[in-house]
């Protein structure tokens, strides 16, 4: 199956005597003992097999396990290594999952953070201890662009495991476990919900190993795990999964194009652009280049929050990957960080009409410059 086909259908498993066409949500916690059915829906559950079943096939997996929450589902494959590991983590990655690391994970697990663009710099860093390479790409917010194959190649010389981060690429924009990661991770509560109001991660790996038997073990046995009712809501928003993308990612592409001619822009972050440092890479690994951007003003934090305040289709919110656009000055949100100027502003393509858009920012720019 194409991907559109696997999207509408690969998440779609009824086994209800009636026939539904779409598969009914199974709220029940605890199943009858009968031969080959379920137990008690903190290990399994109807709903979220579809949808780890429907996301494997979108990445090309061997199997997925499904999270409550983005960070969950990193935290899983933190807690399956070995105390005292080591890991290499990309300099610029989402804060909430930067700080899990930092925070719930000092003194148990030792950190490198270093600029994941430059591959040659793994291995500087890679230590007798270092079980796990953490790649996030495109990264969030300066759009970096890690070339996976090539940490990749790196990573298994040294026996290492390598996750990638894909929330911004999506399975549709990015196949990262074809390019050499051995799990990919989406914050599914971003493009893969797509609309702003559900919870959620993943986790898909490329096999069914000891370690994969770790992190599904932490997933039942801990049970932060979505509910049947998020996992029947993220399965139908896979459906239109590969349309809305594509919308995001050309409304992103013009937005981009409209911003980098502004003279009140000293600079814009986005993959697309040719000016973009990690633009051959992105082109070589991905098939579009997604909707999240960022972009420095020339002027200070105050010239930022004044622009976003008058924009009329741009919320001033935390978040990406609905079908609505958001915005936000990152500083604000992510706190001080020497790598993040004050004046960095974040965001999220929707895919409302982009003249609308355009002459939003237009007219915003022409109230605060």
């Amino acid at each position: 199956m194409k991907i559109e086909t696997i999207a509408v259908h690969g998440g779609n498993v009824v086994t209800d005597l009636l026939k539904p066409v779409i598969q009914p949500i199974t709220l029940s916690t605890t199943f009858e003992h009968q031969e080959g059915t379920m137990l008690y829906t903190r290990l399994e559950n109807p709903n979220r097999k579809s949808l780890e079943t429907v996301l494997s096939s979108l990445e090309g997996g061997a199997d997925a396990a499904a999270f409550s929450s983005g960070n969950a589902a990193g935290n899983a494959v933190f807690q399956a290594l070995p105390a005292g590991s080591h890991i290499i983590a990309p300099d610029d990655m989402y804060h909430g999952m930067k700080m899990l690391l930092k925070t719930v994970y000092a003194g148990k697990i030792e950190v490198d953070f270093i600029d994941l663009t430059q591959p040659e710099k793994v291995k500087e860093v890679i230590k007798p201890n270092t079980k796990l390479l953490w790649i996030e790409t495109p990264s969030n917010p300066l759009l970096k662009i890690s070339d996976i194959k090539s940490l990749a190649s790196i990573a298994k010389k040294h026996q290492l495991i390598v996750a990638c981060d894909s929330t911004f690429a999506t399975p549709i924009f990015q196949q990262g476990l074809a390019l050499g990661a051995d799990i990919v991770m989406h914050s599914s509560t971003k493009y893969i919900s797509g609309h702003s109001d559900i919870l959620g991660g993943i986790l898909i790996t490329k096999e069914k190993n000891a370690f994969w038997e770790s992190i599904k073990n932490i997933q039942k046995l801990a049970g932060a795990v979505p509910s049947p009712m998020d996992c029947y809501l993220l399965t139908r928003s896979i459906k239109t999964l590969p349309y809305r993308m594509r919308a995001h990612s050309s409304n992103a592409k013009e937005i981009a194009e409209f911003l980098n001619g502004k003279e009140e822009v000293e600079k814009v972050f986005y993959p697309g652009l040719p000016s973009h440092e990690g633009f051959e890479t992105a082109k070589n690994q991905m098939s579009d280049f997604g909707a999240m951007l960022s972009f420095l003003i020339e002027g200070n934090a105050d010239d930022a929050d004044r622009l976003i305040g008058k924009l009329k289709y741009f919320s001033d919110a935390t978040s990406l990957g609905g079908v609505e656009s958001l915005i936000e000055r990152r500083s604000k949100v992510q706190g001080n960080d020497a790598s993040i100027p004050d004046q960095l502003i974040r965001m999220s393509v929707g895919i409302e009409n982009c003249e609308d858009l355009i002459a939003d920012l237009d007219q915003a720019f022409n109230a605060t410059f």
